[in-house]
């Protein structure tokens, strides 16, 4: 096994840097489902037909096959390690400090970018024309929220996929009851490549990625070794059937052309539908899906850093946990700022490329990390996280170009810093 973290720490007495527990399993399913059943599932789906025309629901299953394998490896990891950071812990602790700080570096800036992204998603949503100030508003309201406690978000996290979940259920409903419905062929046509299968499972993968949650939250949850490896594949397997019941019902109204022809495919189809009044509740549960993915997503980049100020990877500042309230409140905080930052300065909506490969980077080696468990430390059969790994690799280099060479800068950037710190350091990687 590799170097542990460093366990020193200024922060006062022992255990003042540690979080409570208090999350149980249906919390920490509903972060999950909250992360997954987000913005995405709205918008995702057009892209991801023009690649791969009508082997969507194919690409939808591998996408679900790869995150079924990171999934069981990170819910195995998550049971032996309960400690805040996923995959940056794990790579750490079973590959070395390089692997594991590649992996936060990777979610940590990815992330963040995704965050700004969402917050932008949740201003267009709501109000077009004011959507820098929406999406400002919405990471201060948020990044206030987890400041107050992480019960709260899981508690409104609750309320939003619920939400969610309703005006799904109305989109799936008014789609398989429409005639329309009835003369589109949902079976797989001339039109579907290997390679185009794999761009869309690509693209599809990233709907359900949010399962990191859960475990980047590991240090919050209450029993982690049974509540973890329960709540991992449980929101997992919730999501693969709402997406592909989504899935069906919108290609049987639209098909896979006029679906890769739309940038908003739930609203198209209520409209093919000939339910055109859902509309308003589409964009609303759009809102609001966006808004869970938000808040999910500034918990999780909040909880890495974390885990990376205490081992000094980040300013060892951030690493402070609020004596009332049990967060990170300082790591929230920056991180809050940053995406305040982004979302109010720029438009990243069309240029986080590099996150969605980084995002494979970082499962590739939490694989990786499962591999190397023992039979008696849980490790999970060894067909698992091959595949698990084999497919990662192939899904981020079957991603456009430029979002394989932004993502690769990135991590070589992060590399780079690594280096240099350790070199000041005098070689010790402090």
């Amino acid at each position: 096994m590799a170097e542990g973290r460093e366990m020193g720490t200024d922060e006062g007495p022992a255990g003042a840097s540690e979080l409570q527990r208090r999350l149980g399993l249906n919390d920490a399913v509903m972060i999950g489902l909250g992360s997954m059943i987000g913005a995405g599932i709205f918008a995702a789906l057009g892209p991801a037909a023009g690649a791969a025309g009508s082997g969507l629901l194919p690409a939808l299953a591998l996408a679900a096959v790869v995150a079924y394998c990171n999934a069981t490896s990170s819910a195995r990891l998550a049971a032996r390690y309960p400690m805040s950071g996923g995959t940056y812990v794990y790579g750490r602790e079973r590959l070395g400090a390089f692997w594991g700080y590649l992996a936060g570096w990777a979610f940590v800036v990815g992330k963040t970018a995704s965050c700004a992204a969402m917050a932008l998603t949740v201003g267009s949503y709501v109000w077009p024309g004011q959507t820098h100030a929406i999406a400002v508003g919405a990471v201060v309201a948020l990044t206030a929220l987890n400041y107050t406690g992480v019960q709260k978000s899981a508690w409104l996290t609750r309320v939003i996929v619920v939400i969610v979940l309703a005006v799904l259920a109305a989109v799936v409903t008014a789609c398989l009851t429409s005639d329309s419905a009835l003369a589109v062929h949902l079976g797989i046509g001339t039109d579907v490549t290997a390679g185009g299968t794999l761009q869309a499972a690509g693209l599809l993968f990233f709907a359900f990625a949010g399962y990191a949650r859960i475990a980047t939250l590991g240090e919050e949850v209450r029993d982690p070794a049974r509540t973890i490896p329960r709540a991992i594949p449980l929101a997992l397997a919730i999501t693969l059937a709402v997406y592909a019941t989504v899935a069906v019902g919108v290609l049987a109204v639209l098909g896979p052309d006029r679906l890769a022809g739309t940038a908003a495919p739930l609203a198209a189809a209520v409209r093919a539908a000939g339910v055109a009044g859902l509309v308003p509740a589409v964009r609303a549960g759009a809102a609001l899906a966006a808004l869970g993915s938000l808040l999910a997503l500034i918990l999780g980049v909040s909880r890495t850093a974390y885990a990376m100020a205490r081992d000094r990877h980040l300013p060892h500042v951030l690493a402070a946990v609020h004596p009332r309230f049990q967060v990170p409140h300082r790591a929230e905080l920056a991180v809050g700022g940053v995406v305040v930052v982004l979302a109010a300065a720029t438009d990243v909506r069309g240029a986080i490329g590099f996150s969605s490969f980084g995002v494979l980077a970082y499962y590739a080696i939490a694989n990786v990390a499962a591999w190397t468990l023992a039979p008696d430390e849980g490790r999970p059969p060894l067909l698992i996280p091959v595949l698990g790994l084999t497919g990662c690799a192939a899904l981020a280099f079957a991603l456009p170009p430029t979002a394989v060479v932004s993502g690769t800068i990135v991590l070589a950037l992060g590399a780079g810093l690594y280096g240099v710190r350790k070199t000041r350091a005098g070689g010790q990687g402090r």
